[in-house]
């Protein structure tokens, strides 16, 4: 498969029409069709719906698109890794994570790194643990941010231990918002937002013990911004860590910890025994510095 055609192949996709792809390709409509035409038969499917004012992806067509976004991230962070072999460091290097408040260790080092390598590019994609490590394992993030428990086999990393509170998201004028914490017995009448992930909603049952079958989850949500808009429309109580959304505006949502407290840990790691490019590399050093001088 030829990555001059998967790069026509996306070039159709958003445009949604052969002519508009091929004047931005500077090449003929009928080469860009014929080229498409042969990537079909070598999928042995039809990629895209061909009928109507634009052209729209088959679902076969929208599972290539993905998978070439990838293998065309692929290529430009090869080529970034080998135009970084001089004496200037410069690429890229993508950090994933979720919405933690340990994302504060992460821009010191950061902000660290950026002083020694002001050419480097830093890429943040946030998202879940699962998608986070699953683009790892794809070397489409060199390092990620995660929350406990998660994983560590196959991984070098280092632990930030205790650094995200769980709380309890709710309106200002919810008569939660007055108590100084909250409580199991707070919850157990009242419709909650929790995390999705399995592993952390099992941290919760712990918590709750025999309590927890008695639980209302009215909404389960991936990352906690969304949980906050929930929130502020009354339409439950998000308990998670206390992240992202610390930085809310205290007259949209207020949060308050939870009684018996739990604090969680998190990892900040990356692929053992990989080779990587020189920035992340130097970006691996920066975080084991970081870790002797804070940590140790």
């Amino acid at each position: 498969m030829d990555l001059r055609v998967l790069h026509y192949f996306l070039t159709v996709a958003k445009e949604q029409s052969f002519t508009n792809a091929a004047a931005v390709l500077h090449i003929t409509q009928p080469t860009l069709s014929r080229q498409l035409a042969a990537l079909e038969d070598e999928l042995g499917t039809v990629l895209f719906n061909r009928g109507g004012r634009s052209i729209t992806l088959t679902d076969e067509g929208i599972l290539l698109k993905r998978r070439a976004l990838e293998i065309i991230d692929l290529e430009d962070r090869i080529l970034d890794e080998f135009k970084g072999n001089n004496e200037v460091v410069e690429g890229k290097v993508t950090i994933g994570c979720g919405e933690f408040a340990a994302v504060e260790t992460m821009a010191e080092i950061c902000g660290r790194y950026r002083k020694k390598y002001p050419m480097v590019q830093i890429v943040v994609h946030t998202g879940t643990a699962d998608i986070v490590y699953e683009m790892m394992n794809k070397g489409l993030v060199d390092v990620g941010l995660f929350m406990e428990p998660v994983n560590k086999e196959g991984l070098e990393y280092i632990s930030i231990r205790d650094s995200d509170h769980w709380v309890v998201g709710m309106r200002p004028d919810d008569p939660l918002a007055k108590k100084e914490y909250i409580t199991k017995a707070d919850l157990l009448n009242v419709p909650l937002i929790l995390p999705e992930r399995a592993g952390v909603q099992n941290e919760l049952q712990n918590w709750f013990g025999k309590d927890a079958d008695k639980l209302h989850v009215a909404f389960t949500s991936n990352l906690g911004t969304n949980a906050g808009v929930l929130a502020i429309h009354g339409l439950g109580y998000p308990v998670s860590i206390e992240g992202a959304a610390r930085y809310w505006r205290s007259n949209l949502l207020v949060q308050k910890k939870l009684y018996p407290e739990i604090n969680s840990s998190t990892v900040l790691a990356w692929r053992r025994n990989i080779p990587y490019s020189q920035p992340v590399n130097k970006f691996i050093d920066e975080i084991n510095a970081f870790k002797k001088e804070c940590f140790c």
